[in-house]
Formats: structure tokens, C-alpha cells, sequence
């Protein structure tokens, strides 16, 4: 039995989706915190569960009978993220889970000056703790962010940024997918586990990249943080994001991995791909 949590949202519930074409129904269950928002799943023979990190009871029997467990991170920028962890994952023991897979980021690490990196690190050390087997799906950064992330640069030809750096942006389609073949690997990939595009172009070289899409010359500029700030819609998600910024300067979200490629049996989307849909 595979067992997904956070089934509807886009990123586990594309994985359930590409299980559903691999297992029997039977196979699967969905845990959420809404199970009426899982009904596209009933309908289809999967079992739903009721599941909330932050309700540590409802964990163990939403769980239950769990030979893979795929965790979704908390994307709450306001909670207590590490500690919602700790309750599924505690929960996990507790139920006897044959593995955890947890969907990390490629950014994992306590020096990052984005949140999310030290969470995803403070994760997999709880993980490796667990006495579980575990394999941490260290995801690329989601190429879809760079919708907002790029500003209205469609009207104003700038992309303004508060600091640059490369970034091997991740289609989440692609992520979704891996997940799914690694969950029917049954433990072939072991621990940390990177999946990233093949690769990582920093926000100067895809306005080259846009401005070649578009037909028109595409800028980038990098700003004063605290400027680049006072330009947001609200200030909390913009110091969140800055620490992005500042973490892909740092080389952070640098590296590739070709191992995405050899699981999908193709090129994973590229950002000129994205920009070309857009």
C-alpha cells in the first residue's frame, strides 16, 4: 500500500495521478486534510483519509498499512513547519511505515538564507533519526514560481530581482512524475535523491531567454533589497522570497542532476519551455 498525503494539491496529486496509470486502485490510498476535496480519487477506487499535520491524532490511522509513505512538505510560510514534520513522521513510527518519502528541495541545508532550505534540512536529520528507510525527493526549484517571481516583465521589459544566481528551475509536472516511478522502485533510491532540469540559468540569462521567446529585448535588473521589498504586495512573503533571491546568488540552487532525465526517459521541461506556454 502507498500511502500520499496532500493528494490535492497540484504536486502529489499528479503523482497519484501517474501511480493510478502503473497500480491498481486498490493500491493507493489519500490522505488530506479535506476529504471532500479528494472525491476525483473515491470515485476512482482510491481510498481517502483524513490527515492533518497539525492534528497529530488523526496521523497513525491515516497511515495505517503504509509499506511507502509519501510526505508532502508543509507550505505554510506562517507555520511551524519543522515541527509538522516531526508529528508526521513521529506518527510514521508509530505506524510501522515501510519507507518515507518526503519531498524535500534541492536548497536543503541550515546555511541557506531561504527558510524552506534549513526546514527541508531540519526534515531529513528528523528523517535519518526516524530508524525508518527514507528517500528525500530533493526537488529543483518549481519552474512555475517564476511566473510571479519574474514581475510583470511581459509589460515592462525588466525583469527586476533583488539579487541573481542560478537556479535549476524544476517543472513540477516533472517532480510529480519521478515521484511516482521512485515509489514503484520500491526502494531503489535511498536517502537524499536530487531531481533537478539539466539546466540552471540564472534570471540575466533567462530574460536572454525571453527576449529570444518574445521577439523583443528583455532586461534584467538587479535592485536594492530594500527597494525591491517596498515593490511587493506584502511585506512577510517578500522577506521570504528575498531569502530565495539571496539563496540563488549563493550558489544554493546551482547544481543539476541528470537523474531526473534518466527517470522521465527524457529532458525534463526547460524554462524557455515555460515562457513559451506563458
Amino acid at each position: 500500500m502507498i500511502v500520499i498525503t496532500g493528494a490535492t494539491g497540484a504536486l502529489n496529486g499528479a503523482t497519484a495521478d501517474h501511480l493510478l496509470k502503473r497500480l491498481a486502485a486498490d493500491e493507493i490510498a489519500v490522505a488530506v486534510r479535506d476529504p471532500a476535496k479528494a472525491r476525483r480519487f473515491a470515485d476512482r477506487g482510491v481510498g481517502v483519509r483524513y490527515c492533518d499535520y497539525a492534528d497529530p491524532a488523526s496521523l497513525p490511522a491515516a497511515f495505517a498499512g503504509a509499506d511507502q509513505l509519501l510526505l508532502v512538505s508543509s507550505s505554510d510560510p506562517t507555520a511551524d513547519a519543522v515541527t509538522l514534520h516531526r508529528n508526521a513522521i513521529d506518527a510514521a513510527v508509530a505506524a510501522e511505515v515501510g519507507r518515507i518519502l518526503y519531498t524535500s528541495h534541492q536548497g536543503a541545508a541550515f546555511a541557506s538564507p531561504f527558510g524552506p532550505g534549513r526546514d527541508h534540512a531540519a526534515t531529513e536529520r528528523l528523517l535519518a533519526a526516524s530508524g525508518i528507510p527514507w528517500t528525500s525527493l530533493r526537488n529543483g526549484f518549481y519552474a512555475h514560481s517564476l511566473r510571479w517571481l519574474m514581475g510583470p516583465w511581459r509589460e515592462t521589459g525588466v525583469i527586476a530581482v533583488p539579487a541573481d544566481g542560478p537556479v535549476s528551475w524544476t517543472a513540477r509536472e516533472d517532480a510529480a512524475e519521478a515521484a511516482a516511478v521512485i515509489l514503484i522502485s520500491d526502494g531503489e533510491y535511498d536517502g537524499p535523491t536530487t531531481l533537478t532540469a539539466s539546466a540552471a540559468p540564472t534570471f540575466a540569462e533567462i530574460a536572454a531567454i525571453a527576449s529570444k521567446v518574445t521577439g523583443r529585448t528583455i532586461e534584467c535588473q538587479v535592485v536594492d533589497p530594500n527597494e525591491w521589498i517596498a515593490t511587493q504586495p506584502a511585506e512577510l512573503n517578500a522577506r521570504l522570497l528575498l531569502g530565495m533571491y539571496e539563496a540563488a546568488d549563493q550558489g544554493f540552487f546551482a547544481g543539476t542532476d541528470p537523474l531526473l532525465a534518466t527517470i522521465l526517459g527524457r529532458e525534463p521541461r526547460t524554462v524557455r519551455d515555460l515562457l513559451a506556454e506563458s
